[in-house]
């Protein structure tokens, strides 16, 4: 544990609950991912949510550090981030999308999320040793 930058790791967290955000909010892809989940954008979500998300948006941080090491070149994290997002996250997910037959849309928009959620880390973990 002590190779790994715990204020670097809290503020690449920060940065993906941000993005995710911004990522489904009316503004980008929320109206669209709604449709597709069935989800009433009107009523929005409980507190508990978010306080979850942040909690595993930690989690996934943490593990991204450990797994670039403890002073990664930039754009070499920034690549794994890409790696991780596309390699591990959205063919994990395209799995699942499939067996469960939910829209591609849906798929994009949220493997996307976290394609972007990694290379995140990527810059801020490649940026703060």
């Amino acid at each position: 544990m002590a190779d790994v930058n715990l204020l670097a790791v809290l503020a690449a967290a920060i940065a993906s609950f941000v993005i995710g955000g911004l990522w489904y909010s009316p503004m980008l892809f929320g109206k669209a991912w709604c449709s597709d989940a069935g989800v009433d954008m009107e009523k929005g979500h409980p507190p508990k949510v978010f306080v979850i998300s942040l909690v595993f948006s930690l989690v996934a941080a943490y593990a991204f550090a450990v797994l670039i090491g403890p002073a990664p070149d930039l754009t070499e994290a920034i690549h794994s981030g890409l790696w991780v997002g596309v390699g591990f996250v959205a063919a994990s997910f395209g799995i699942n999308y499939q067996f469960a037959n939910r829209p591609l849309r849906m798929w994009l928009i949220d493997s996307g999320y976290h394609v972007v959620q990694f290379v995140a880390f990527g810059v801020v973990l490649g940026l703060w040793h």
